[in-house]
């Protein structure tokens, strides 16, 4: 009962509905209630006639007794006999009758009955002390044929009135559709799809509020990624001045200086790397991770780095080398420096490739968990000078797995540490070219 279009559905129908019920109710009241009072009443109001005329003139409508071309008696197919008509007695249609009749003030005890399937249903009349006669019923509908066929009628006015709401809903909700679809479609530059501005007034105005609202983000987070690239590149003239000023101080002076500095050069670095990887698409070929994730491995070991290598499943992504290489080690070292040491693993997951790396450190506290993508994070920022780093691994290696369809997830391990995943869509190597006979 959420949805929009839903509701406007149920208020057209119930609107339409009302409006019907209280038109018939009306009708109803005025004309009268359908059935067999309305449908039998002229009916029974010849049956009347006849029988009175039947009663004052018998001598007419008996055998024998029947001057012919007279138009009278057996000439009109009507003639006095000793019992009713023959055939099965149609109860209902009997009963229904006698109501109408004695609602006008001339009760007779009348009998249908209904010699033939198919054929018309006689009546036969009681004449006082004299017997019966026999006419035939037109128009004998069954008793409640009038509520079915209304009920019939007001079923048919629902269900149209169910299409015509759909109809309504669909068009009044298209450019709230419209903003719900082109937000989900945001991609991982975070820049909305331009949208056609074709159909009714209201869907191109909208179509063309969220292109102008897509062109303007864009010039945003372009001029941003500008000014951060721009910052981090002046930064490296006046910290070079500052080095070579460094050198003329005394020493122990001048390592707390020449510390200040490096910790300046790596967030300028990752700053400027976190804007090329927002900017920069990159080719993509066929990378094995195994192969990769055991390089790195071999790698951040040279350089002191405690990082185990678990089970490596023989897969492969598309993805660019470099970018993908660089996410990579990121979150190795990251597990490495924060964690006290991991294990990295790949495998194999349906159409999916799962790397998962888990530390041994003491993890995030939940509630700041989600916060740990964002730039410049630190659990414990007292610790910024004694751990290297900018704090800006995650968020550039999150960017690169996001571009390259995948998403990475962050939690605490139930045993403890923390537990990076990184899912990205597998691909099927190429067919590697058979050797020479």
């Amino acid at each position: 009962m959420n949805s929009l279009r839903l509701k406007i559905g149920l208020l057209v129908i119930g609107a339409i509905v009302a409006v019907v019920g209280l038109a018939t109710l009306v009708a109803v009241s005025v004309i009268g209630e359908p059935g067999p009072g309305r449908m039998l009443g002229p009916t029974a109001i010849q049956i009347d006639l006849i029988a009175q005329l039947v009663e004052r003139h018998p001598e007419d409508f008996r055998d024998g007794q029947v001057v012919p071309g007279t138009g009278h008696g057996r000439d009109l197919g009507i003639r006095i006999r000793e019992r009713p008509a023959r055939g099965p007695v149609h109860e209902e249609l009997t009963r229904a009758l006698r109501d109408v009749l004695d609602h006008t003030g001339h009760p007779r005890d009348v009998i249908v009955t209904q010699p033939r399937p198919h054929a018309p249903a006689l009546v036969s009349i009681p004449i006082s002390d004299l017997g019966y006669i026999a006419v035939p019923l037109s128009n004998s509908p069954p008793a409640r044929a009038g509520w079915i066929v209304l009920i019939g009628w007001m079923l048919a006015i629902i269900l149209g009135a169910a299409v015509i709401a759909l109809v309504i809903a669909n068009r009044l909700t298209k450019p709230l559709q419209m903003i719900e679809a082109a937000i989900a479609s945001v991609g991982a530059d975070g820049v909305l799809p331009a949208l056609p501005e074709t159909g009714s007034a209201e869907t191109r105005a909208t179509a063309g509020a969220l292109n102008r609202l897509s062109a303007r983000l864009k010039s945003a987070m372009e001029s941003r990624m500008r000014l951060v690239a721009a910052a981090g590149h002046d930064l490296r003239t006046p910290m070079t001045r500052m080095r070579l000023r460094a050198e003329f101080l005394d020493d122990d002076e001048r390592q707390n200086w020449l510390n200040d500095l490096d910790e300046l050069d790596r967030i300028a670095d990752s700053a400027i790397r976190l804007v090329r990887e927002e900017v920069e698409e990159g080719d993509r070929d066929p990378v094995k991770l195994d192969e990769l994730v055991r390089r790195l491995a071999t790698e951040l070991a040279v350089q002191g780095h405690d990082i185990e290598v678990g089970p490596l499943d023989a897969v492969a992504v598309a993805a660019a080398p470099l970018a993908l290489t660089r996410a990579l080690r990121n979150l190795m070292i990251n597990a490495a420096t924060h964690g006290g040491g991991g294990t990295i693993s790949v495998t194999r997951q349906g159409e999916t490739a799962m790397i998962r790396i888990v530390d041994r450190g003491p993890g995030i506290p939940p509630e700041m968990i989600e916060r740990a993508f964002e730039p410049f994070f630190r659990v414990d920022p007292a610790r910024r000078q004694s751990v290297p780093g900018a704090g800006l691994g995650l968020a550039i290696a999150k960017e690169i797995v996001e571009r390259l369809g995948g998403r990475i997830l962050i939690r605490n391990g139930e045993q403890g540490g923390l537990v990076q995943e990184i899912s990205l869509p597998r691909v099927e190597l190429p067919a590697e070219p058979a050797g020479p006979a």
